[in-house]
């Protein structure tokens, strides 16, 4: 067969090329390549050696006449033609390779986009007007996750700056930056510094490190109170870890650098100076006249108030809301289109007031989901400064048969409901009078359910987000306000060490090489018709 030899050179010249691409990818991953990896090197060099020299054998003759014959420099010209081409090539490769570590950007094609900074950690950078020095104190073996981190921050800002420092090779950092060696842990910390004053952060993800620096760029204490003695769920004590507490909710709010404090009404004449929020967060029992009036000159004096309001609670203090043109409905919302795993009375938002600074992150209730448990409907009276920022599904509507919902567990839309979308939360500055006749902008927020900012719930979709963004809009830190970290929650599959092997070498070496042969095939059966069929 004359073209035989042609097909084994192309062959042999398959064998060799892949020997020594996969001999490069052996040494370039020596971690993960195994005696396997060699052994295919090996394979690949012998069989295409002796094919190339089995082809050169069988074409003694014809090369020796080619050679001799114009058809050698016509070879040698496109030969050289093409050896210049591969050389241009790998040069371009180069020169891009090259740009690419002075000049590169970041892909985040993730659908969550848990590898970009949330919207709260690039407000915090663009807002520094100071250098950060973070140095991470880890181990070689476990600085590739902080790594991968901190270069985020470090992308978006160039006052980020990124030192990581090894404790077992280098013990003298911890002396120099003041860090008791029992306080590394099992995975280091790191150590976020500006200004002078310095955060340890022990636990390293986006959302303690974002902390870290408001805690080192707010300046001055603003203090949040919550009323007590009424029933509210708590903020401290035993109660407060239940699953109806509200020690997460404290907590966030400690996490944004505010101070945490109980206030009881009936003991003092009116809310202290220092008081920037005032929260009610339900509330069984009623509340007496002296304790609605020291809250009554509170907001006349331009204060804040974030008021959470369960349904079935009516009486002097559901009354006092309404004063303030909170209208707050004797109902409950029902869903059975948008609600949690089917639950009616556990509705979702269905959508967001776009211009209200509290829910103008927020998109809608596929991506940035608020979960709602028996809520009743909170509208905003004509008249008043407040303005409905968000609603429940279409589907749903303000059931205001209670009493057949308590004893048969069925509610049906009628006439009498409120229809969907039902709004749940209201906000504005309503002008309320002094008792001199003075008139003072307030602050305030009333939302139709105290659950969602429970411990069972603060944590579903972006509860924390709006509840703490009403906080921060309410203090007047309209900065702070934004959509923080996702928490990422990967899939992973779990591998052993021969499964992984097995996938690795198959997709490296065994399919693109059977891949390059089957392609020498069809070229080799196009050039030589009549060899391929036998004859």
């Amino acid at each position: 067969m004359p073209g035989l030899p042609s097909l084994l050179g192309a062959l042999g010249g398959v064998g060799v090329g892949f020997a020594l691409i996969s001999f490069v990818i052996a040494v370039a991953s020596a971690e993960t390549g195994s005696r396997a990896d060699l052994s295919w090197v090996g394979a690949n060099l012998v069989i295409g050696i002796v094919l190339l020299v089995t082809a050169a054998a069988m074409n003694v003759d014809a090369l020796r006449e080619r050679m001799s014959s114009g058809e050698a420099r016509r070879a040698g010209k496109y030969g050289t033609s093409a050896v210049l081409s591969t050389v241009l090539g790998i040069a371009l490769l180069g020169m891009l390779g090259f740009l690419s570590t002075r000049y590169h950007h970041r892909f985040d094609w993730s659908e969550q986009k848990v590898y970009t900074l949330s919207d709260q950690s690039q407000k915090v950078l663009e807002g520094l007007d100071q250098d950060v020095a973070v140095t991470a104190l880890v181990s070689a073996v476990d600085q590739a996750p902080v790594r991968e981190l901190l270069d985020r921050y470090a992308y978006e800002s160039p006052r980020f700056h990124v030192e990581y420092a090894d404790p077992n090779e280098k013990p003298g950092v911890l002396k120099t930056l003041k860090v008791e060696p029992q306080k590394l842990g099992e995975h280091g910390l790191v150590h976020v510094a500006l200004g002078g004053e310095s955060v340890e952060v022990s636990q390293v993800d986006e959302e303690h490190i974002t902390n870290a620096m408001v805690k080192l760029t707010r300046t001055g204490e603003k203090i949040v109170y919550f009323v007590q003695g009424h029933g509210e769920d708590a903020i401290e004590g035993e109660d407060a870890a239940g699953r109806e507490g509200f020690a997460r909710a404290a907590d966030a709010l400690r996490n944004e650098n505010y101070r945490v404090a109980p206030l009881l009404l009936a003991q003092v004449k009116d809310v202290p100076d220092d008081a920037d929020v005032v929260i009610v967060a339900g509330g069984k029992s009623r509340f007496f006249d002296e304790e609605l009036a020291v809250l009554d000159r509170y907001l006349a004096r331009g204060g804040a108030l974030f008021a959470m309001v369960d349904p079935r609670l009516g009486g002097s203090w559901v009354d006092k809301l309404r004063g303030w043109g909170a209208d707050l409905g004797d109902d409950m919302v029902i869903d059975r289109a948008l609600a949690l795993f089917g639950r009616a009375a556990t509705p979702f938002a269905g959508k967001y007031d776009p211009e209200n600074p509290i829910t103008k992150d927020f998109r809608d209730a596929r991506s940035d989901a608020v979960v709602f448990h028996e809520a009743r409907s909170v509208r905003a009276k004509n008249g008043s400064a407040l303005t409905p920022i968000v609603f429940t599904g279409e589907a749903s509507w303000a059931e205001r048969d209670l009493g057949r919902l308590d004893s048969e567990g069925a509610a049906s839309m009628d006439s009498d409901d409120l229809a969907g979308p039902v709004p749940v939360m209201v906000a504005g500055t309503p002008t309320l009078a002094t008792p001199d006749g003075a008139a003072a902008k307030a602050r305030l927020v009333v939302v139709g359910d105290t659950n969602f900012a429970s411990n069972e719930f603060i944590d579903a979709g972006r509860n924390r987000d709006l509840f703490l963004n009403a906080a921060n809009w309410l203090i007047g830190d309209v900065a702070a306000i934004a959509v923080r970290p996702n928490q990422t929650r990967a899939s992973r599959f779990q591998l052993t060490k021969e499964q992984f092997q097995t996938i690795r070498s198959t997709a490296l070496f065994l399919l693109p090489e059977v891949i390059a042969v089957l392609g020498v095939f069809t070229w080799w059966s196009r050039r030589n018709p009549a060899d391929a069929r036998g004859r």
